[in-house]
């Protein structure tokens, strides 16, 4: 089996290194002059050369020259993740003791030092404040934030950048023009911005990409092997928002998604195309501020189509307004309450429930209309309406507590979510009744529906029914 292309071209020298020369210039001199640090602290993202780094930095102190195929006794090489007890470091504080076999100094590697139990850096922290002279510590991590301020201020520090999209293409070309591997400049810039500034993901995606082709790597491929939308797709979305085209915006967004185009992939690729272009077109800002919070959405599909028509109007031509439906009227004549809402949460004594009729105590709810429109929603006690629930039914409590409501002072509207709530809640109708005539609302009237709830924003609503259907979720 071959070796792996990241690991067959991982830089052997700081003279290798490529990207990070704000970090292997200054390690540099500080080797030729002989002023090496008792502690290194290498932070930044994953894949950009650290523990290549660390490793590296290790052999030259020494004077040894560097071979991953080999171990050096003097050079001790631990993984934080695994080795993250205080017992752990209270044994290195043990062995940093020795002296070294044959090298000048006795270093330690310690990958993701983040990982370490607060008690394991509390033990650390003594033998960085007073280590031997023959010892020196790298430590690598990718979560800086975590390390306690007492380690970072006893160690020499070094920020990796990511690396940039362009030092990642000449690198990976560099690559495929020694193994000979046939692929086009675009699909080279495509694995750049896919690697996310990580050499070690970029160079591994090419190795994957080499191993599947039969013949010249294609930026199409690579969007077919990703699951990524094509480019002429993200630049048609972008033309349909400026043109607040709607109908084509929901058929690129669900041909997108039919094609294995995950909503979250698609608004991605949308976000990194709108900062190129940022400057040419500023009034796209707005779009990439929503579009940032679609990894966020437990509905990414409906909040990517939100976001792209958040410049759209109702009454735009080509976007037809949906129809509403009038108004119903009631079944019985509307009355106020007999308080207000916010006077009668909570009764200042308790009202013993009364012997009701059957007209003021409806057995059955009544046959809702095929719409219901809340047009004036006012505040409801929904929290102490359930209040009056819980005791003598924890059944039909704990299932309004899953069902959204809607109040317009005369009809209280209970969105049940599905057939099944609906008919639980229709038996207990006499209970929802009582509850409210305790509170005061003795003409209230009650309707429950099989529906969610339907969103509260007008334009979240107008794509939710366009979709065919559906429930807002707040996460």
């Amino acid at each position: 089996m071959g070796k792996a292309l990241y690991r067959k071209y991982r830089s052997k020298s700081l003279d290798e290194i490529v990207g990070q020369s704000h970090i292997t210039d200054i390690l540099q001199r500080s080797i030729k002059s002989g002023k090496i640090a008792h502690a290194y602290l290498l932070t930044g993202p994953r894949g950009v050369g650290k523990t290549s780094i660390a490793r590296i930095l290790a052999h030259e102190i020494n004077n040894l020259p560097y071979d991953e195929e080999t171990n050096h006794l003097d050079i001790v090489e631990i993984d934080a993740a695994s080795n993250n007890s205080v017992e752990d470091v209270r044994d290195l504080r043990e062995k940093v003791q020795i002296a070294p076999v044959s090298a000048n100094k006795k270093i330690y590697i310690i990958d993701e030092v983040h990982m370490l139990s607060k008690q394991a850096f509390n033990a650390l922290l003594k033998t960085l404040e007073e280590p031997p002279e023959h010892v020196v510590f790298i430590l690598a991590t990718t979560d800086v934030e975590k390390l306690p301020a007492t380690i970072i201020s006893r160690v020499q520090r070094f920020n990796f950048r990511s690396i940039a999209p362009s030092d990642a293409v000449a690198h990976m070309r560099s690559i495929a023009t020694t193994e000979n591997i046939d692929i086009e400049d675009e699909a080279l810039e495509l694995i750049a911005v896919h690697g996310k500034g990580s050499f070690r993901d970029s160079i591994s995606l090419l190795d994957q990409l080499q191993n599947i082709s039969d013949g010249k790597i294609t930026r199409r491929l690579i969007e077919n092997v990703l699951g990524l939308a094509e480019a002429d797709t993200v630049d048609q979305l972008i033309t349909a928002y400026d043109a607040h085209d709607l109908p084509t915006i929901v058929k690129l967004v669900d041909e997108s998604e039919k094609r294995g185009t995950p909503a979250i992939v698609l608004a991605e690729q949308l976000i990194r195309t709108i900062r190129e272009q940022i400057l040419e077109k500023p009034h796209l800002l707005s779009l990439l501020d929503s579009l940032l919070e679609i990894t966020r959405s437990a509905w990414p599909h409906i909040k990517l189509l939100t976001a792209l028509t958040s410049n759209s109007t109702h009454a735009s031509p080509s976007v037809p307004t949906p129809a509403v439906a009038p108004r119903p009227a009631p079944q019985k004549p509307a009355a106020a309450p007999k308080t207000k809402p916010a006077q009668v949460a909570k009764p200042t004594k308790a009202v013993a429930p009364a012997k009701h009729t059957p007209a003021s105590m409806p057995q059955k709810a009544p046959t809702p209309p095929e719409s219901v429109v809340i047009t004036n929603s006012v505040a409801f006690p929904w929290q102490d309406f359930l209040g009056q629930i819980k005791e003598p039914s924890i059944g039909t409590f704990t299932l309004l507590g899953s069902c959204g409501h809607d109040f317009d002072g005369s009809k209280l509207v209970i969105y049940g979510g599905r057939k099944f709530n609906k008919n639980k809640l229709d038996k207990a109708v006499p209970l929802l009744s009582e509850a409210l005539q305790k509170m005061g609302y003795d003409s209230a009237e009650i309707i429950i529906l099989d529906t969610p709830k339907p969103p509260e924003d007008s334009q979240t609503a107008a794509i939710v029914a366009m979709m065919g259907g559906g429930e807002e979720v707040s996460i």
